[in-house]
């Protein structure tokens, strides 16, 4: 028995001096939380919630550290002394209790703060996920990653972001019945969520109107007057449509002041400039189209002015010479090889990166 009681002392003194160190280190983690309330406290404007919640975690620390301060001596006074200094040893334990018992009465209030808090960084978290999803969902839409396939002919495509939040970039194949099909690219001013919008507007109503007007530059006039009539005045758009019919064999193509596109034959190389106004300049504004036949191997090439307008870090624009080079190196390669070569070309040229949305399309005859 004595040799157990040895053994008890020696657990109670080392339950002491264990208690001393987290003592130390609880008051140690007390002091800075109470240099944040008073933070807080110093900080302009309302701050209640917080300070409440900085306040409440002060005070558990505190709490742990009086419960250790009081536990020291006591299992030093257990370890050391007979049994009636236990019971005035253990009284100690009511201050903790009673602090635990006068804290509690904020406790609710401060679990409703604690919930709100969470509540809203879920919100915000939402939010965040919001934010990345749905610059995606309307690339997706305007630039989407599949396009249909046209009997007879080879498509190719590709759509790099630029460094704005929303895309003013587009592009389309759409089928127009008696074996007509239209390829559109098109690119709106601006990056902003208006830009995406007026984009998504554009893309929509031109396969109505391809589908209602024969002539694509019927189409083109009909959607300026529909869309110029508008309170954007900031806003205009370059677009550029081409239009395929697969039984004659030819190709007819309109541009509201879009960059040029390219038509590869076997004769050389042609630059399809533009044969009308930006779109939403004037209302009134007149286009017209160009017909060229197109035979087996013949590629059109069509980008918005991201590709064009890549720079050096001299300053100095890609533009369609260097595009034109490009494609010619490697006209033997697929529609979406030559796509993305394209891309990669103009980011080197650029250092690494493109400022601006891009988007390129290539359609080649079997």
């Amino acid at each position: 028995m004595p040799q157990l009681l040895q053994i008890t002392e020696i657990i109670l003194y080392i339950l002491a001096f264990l208690s001393v160190v987290a003592f130390a280190l609880y008051t140690r983690s007390a002091r800075h939380r109470w240099r944040f309330v008073k933070l807080i406290d110093h900080t302009p404007g309302d701050h209640t919630e917080a300070r409440s919640l900085a306040f409440a975690h002060f005070r558990k620390e505190l709490h742990i550290a009086l419960v250790y301060l009081c536990l020291a001596p006591a299992a030093a006074l257990i370890g050391g002394f007979n049994e009636s200094i236990f019971s005035v040893a253990l009284s100690l334990m009511l201050i903790p209790v009673a602090a635990v018992i006068w804290w509690s009465r904020t406790a609710v209030e401060e679990a409703r703060i604690a919930r709100n808090r969470y509540d809203l960084e879920n919100r915000y978290k939402h939010a965040l996920i919001q934010r990345d999803f749905v610059p995606k969902a309307w690339a997706a839409r305007l630039a989407p990653e599949k396009l249909p396939n046209i009997i007879g002919f080879e498509v190719g495509r590709v759509y790099e972001a630029g460094s704005g939040l929303m895309s003013g970039d587009f592009f389309d194949i759409c089928f127009l019945g008696n074996n007509r099909v239209a390829a559109v690219i098109g690119d709106v001013s601006g990056h902003n969520v208006e830009s995406s919008l007026t984009a998504f507007q554009a893309k929509y109503l031109l396969r109505v109107f391809l589908k209602q007007f024969r002539d694509p530059a019927q189409a083109l006039e009909e959607i300026n007057e529909q869309l110029a009539d508008s309170e954007r005045n900031e806003e205009f758009i370059s677009a550029c449509v081409v239009v395929f019919d697969i039984e004659a064999g030819t190709m007819r193509y309109v541009s509201a002041g879009h960059p040029a596109i390219f038509l590869f034959q076997q004769e050389g190389v042609t630059s399809l400039r533009s044969t009308g106004p930006l779109l939403m300049l004037d209302p009134k504004a007149s286009y017209f189209s160009k017909e060229f036949i197109m035979n087996s191997g013949d590629l059109v090439v069509m980008y918005t002015d991201g590709l064009s307008e890549a720079r050096s870090q001299n300053g100095n624009l890609w533009g369609e010479t260097k595009i034109s080079k490009s494609i010619e190196r490697d006209l033997s390669a697929t529609p979406d090889v030559l796509c993305r070569m394209l891309i990669e070309a103009a980011k080197d040229y650029a250092g690494g990166s493109l400022g601006d949305d891009v988007a390129v399309m290539a359609i080649r005859r079997d």
